[in-house]
């Protein structure tokens, strides 16, 4: 399900190009008429959290529709798969790592102190996929709720060890201009990878 993601980054691409123009042209308007500062990297975290939820959005509403039958029980998927076989790096490790974006930028935002929170929430809207796609055709998997639950915590984790290792960093890269910069050079990378290496191609 990873690679869908990736996928779904180009078969959208005019839907965030623009969802961009629109977004950014208000959010500039409204702290203009409202003389409020811009912090660019809070900016640059926020779009790329909702950016995510499109990706997640059409992954999970018009990507790859299945008819096989729902899965109620839990763990029958996932021990159903060969550990070194790409079905399980697709099906296990692919639906854990979905949601660790989901993880991190909820902690984010909340800014939970514990885990519980971030569990519950995980859960909640991985419950609110799969019965979309029950809906809609596809099918539903409990144990689908399980890995995104479980890459939802991992993102949590992992954010909480990003902030401790960033109070060890020098005073002058906690900076609102150092992460600035990093934000946008960390996106300019991004977007040349993709297109000097034809991502799209590759994974297609």
């Amino acid at each position: 399900m990873f690679d869908m993601f990736i996928k779904a980054a180009h078969n959208v691409w005019p839907m965030i190009f623009i969802f961009t123009v629109i977004i950014v042209s208000i959010r500039i308007a409204y702290l203009i008429c409202n003389k409020q500062r811009m912090v660019l990297y809070k900016e640059i975290t926020m779009f790329c959290f909702i950016v995510y939820i499109l990706l997640l959005y059409y992954i999970v509403t018009f990507q790859d529709n299945n008819y096989g039958t729902n899965n109620f029980i839990p763990f029958r998927e996932i021990f159903r798969y060969d550990i070194n076989s790409k079905l399980f790096l697709k099906n296990v490790i692919g639906n854990i790592l979905l949601f660790v974006p989901f993880g991190i930028f909820v902690t984010h935002y909340v800014k939970s102190k514990g885990v519980f929170p971030i569990a519950i929430l995980s859960f909640i809207v991985s419950c609110s996929i799969e019965f979309a796609q029950s809906v809609i055709g596809r099918t539903a998997d409990i144990d689908d709720v399980i890995l995104n639950t479980i890459g939802g915590i991992l993102g949590y984790f992992i954010f909480k060890l990003g902030n401790k290792l960033l109070l060890k960093l020098p005073k002058f890269m906690m900076g609102q201009l150092f992460l600035d910069m990093l934000s946008l050079i960390s996106i300019l990378i991004i977007i040349y990878l993709a297109f000097k290496f034809d991502f799209w191609r590759i994974i297609s």
